[in-house]
């Protein structure tokens, strides 16, 4: 494995490891009583002033060109629309059964590549797709859970569907090679300016609680919101959308490590076998040249005994 591979790894399992940190600060927010729009609100404000803050103390220019605004706002609006058919989804219809049907926006990266691009996944890379989402079911759903809401269905898919267009204009739009951090404060940007015109619309702003809430907010802006995308965007960059976004089967096993250790949440069986099935899919991502390697050198061994 070459060296750009080998941090492109590593950049996409810190994506999802630090994705995977948003209930630890989203689930006390909702128990303050604050709704789905005001945390998106408050995240993509703090999160803009937070990459600001950083490009301005890195001495970073702000500079782009202003053929770039129209493909950052729509990467941004479909930043936007990730986040909150996401937790739409989660006020319709079971957290589980939402989280299992967003995680397969890796089979519409590898479609919207395909289609788009003309870029074929291998075996290998399908494989590793059916058994995270697999996982991600195992570790998402219930027993009670297991009765679909089609409206709950459509809202989730689309949220699905949003992050896989994210990652494909990310990996394949003209901006792909602007700087991280530059590219990551304008989508956050035109993501918060979303959120500021839909909550004055409908008069729905809520102030923060308390001092606690403010805290809250500060790290779910930099933790799973900064950190992961500015790591999502090089782990792009360096293995493609396809491979990045399995990787993002982490994300699922770093609730439920969060949910055991810290909300004190049981950890099941089945739970178990989702976490092996993840793992699994992630070392195929890891080792598919060698394994499409070695099964083409045995495919080539057998086929002239049988010529």
């Amino acid at each position: 494995m070459n060296h750009s591979k080998l941090k492109g790894f590593l950049y996409g399992l810190a994506t999802s490891v630090t994705f995977g940190l948003i209930p630890l600060f989203t689930l006390p927010l909702m128990g303050k009583g604050l709704t789905s729009d005001s945390i998106l609100f408050y995240r993509f404000i703090a999160a803009t002033l937070a990459l600001g803050l950083m490009m301005v103390m890195k001495k970073e220019s702000f500079r782009i060109h202003w053929k770039d605004v129209p493909l950052l706002i729509v990467m941004a609006l479909f930043y936007t629309a990730s986040s909150m058919f996401l937790l739409y989804g989660y006020e319709v219809m079971g957290a589980g059964v939402a989280t299992t049907l967003h995680f397969t926006y890796p089979i519409f990266t590898t479609l919207l590549m395909l289609v788009l691009f003309r870029e074929q996944a291998s075996w290998v890379t399908w494989l590793a797709i059916l058994l995270a989402v697999g996982g991600v079911a195992r570790l998402s759903l219930q027993g009670t859970e297991l009765r679909l809401d089609p409206w709950g269905v459509f809202i989730v898919l689309l949220s699905a569907v949003g992050y896989a267009s994210y990652i494909v204009s990310v990996n394949k739009s003209r901006l792909k090679d602007m700087h991280s951090r530059k590219l990551a404060f304008y989508v956050f940007l035109f993501t918060a300016l979303t959120f500021t015109v839909k909550n004055s619309v409908q008069g729905s702003f809520q102030p923060l609680p308390d001092f606690g809430s403010v805290g809250l907010v500060l790290l779910l802006a930099i933790a799973p919101t900064v950190i992961s995308n500015i790591t999502l965007l090089l782990a792009v960059r360096h293995i493609g959308g396809t491979l990045t976004s399995i990787l993002g089967a982490l994300e699922p096993v770093t609730a439920v490590v969060i949910g055991a250790c810290v909300f004190g949440e049981s950890f099941t069986a089945a739970e178990a076998m989702g976490i092996a099935l993840i793992l699994v899919a992630v070392i195929l991502v890891i080792l598919t040249n060698r394994i499409k390697g070695s099964v083409d050198t045995i495919l080539k061994r057998i086929r002239p005994r049988h010529a």
